[in-house]
């Protein structure tokens, strides 16, 4: 799974018919990576995983070249809420997940950070790191990714030092990376658009280009720090076509995978996306 030169491509796949299916769908659409959530997007109990079906989806990644994948916590989590049930549900199910992604070793898996609902960034981000401290082990495969966020309510990892500050808690960081989304970012009042140099200089300032390790890949409905989180498709936001393939194609972003979640009918327009994504231009 070396980077080389090559475009690693994707969207979320539906892991209701198991990993192989999720692999040979991918490949169907032109795509070399995707992401998967590693159970119901709202929590619950995780189906039990079939080791022969884990390792043909394997033996499918190394047939296509794939890069890594980016499996996604349940977007009901919240490491850093008021609530310490809330907070216990988050370690459980998170602990749960990374044993669960030894089956798949190497890759990734990503969560939001959270919402402090009033408690303060300071101890949302102290709750984070120290649920992070609990279930990372130096024998785990997987690396943990911290989601950039859009900055609505009281979430937190909207700022590059919050992130920076979360890792900095953590006692085994060659364990945490960063996944940077475009909506994301730029619904922040990062301006990817005209300032991607300046935007990638600071987060390396700030975090370190070495910690990004994967991309979600989202135009955005509404305008610069705007802070509302509202995906669009490639080239139907206030991001654009072009910005998002410069964005991609940045030789700073080489290598990683690029995980699409626009909002689509099936994964067809996806492919359509990945197709128009992978050229330089027109």
């Amino acid at each position: 799974m070396s980077a080389g030169n090559k475009i690693y491509l994707g969207c979320h796949l539906s892991s209701a018919d198991g990993f192989e299916v999720m692999g040979t769908n991918a490949v169907s659409i032109g795509a070399n990576t995707f992401a998967f959530f590693t159970r119901n997007p709202r929590g619950g109990k995780a189906k039990d995983i079939d080791p022969e079906d884990a390792a043909a989806l394997r033996r499918i990644m190394k047939e296509h070249e794939f890069g890594r994948l980016v499996a996604h916590a349940p977007y009901t989590l919240n490491p850093c809420s008021a609530t310490a049930r809330v907070r216990e549900f988050a370690h459980m199910v998170m602990e749960d997940d990374l044993r669960r992604m030894e089956y798949l070793p190497g890759n990734y898996y990503n969560f939001h950070p959270g919402s402090h609902v009033g408690q303060g960034t300071e101890t949302g981000i102290r709750l984070i790191y120290s649920l992070l401290n609990d279930i990372i082990s130096k024998d785990q495969t997987t690396t943990v990714l911290l989601e950039t966020m859009a900055g609505k309510g009281s979430e937190v990892g909207s700022r590059f030092e919050e992130l920076a500050q979360i890792i900095e808690g953590i006692r085994i960081d060659e364990k945490v990376g960063v996944c940077m989304d475009t909506c994301h970012v730029s619904d922040a009042g990062y301006d990817i658009v005209n300032d991607l140099d300046g935007v990638l200089e600071e987060f390396d300032r700030i975090i370190g280009l070495e910690r990004l390790k994967a991309l979600h890949i989202n135009d955005s409905m509404n305008p610069p720090g705007s802070h509302k989180d509202r995906h669009a498709r490639i080239g139907e936001g206030t991001l654009g076509l072009e910005a998002i393939r410069k964005f991609i194609h940045h030789p700073a972003l080489e290598g990683l995978p690029c995980i699409l979640e626009t909002p689509q009918d099936s994964i067809r327009g996806y492919g359509k996306e990945i197709a128009v994504l992978k050229r330089k231009g027109d």
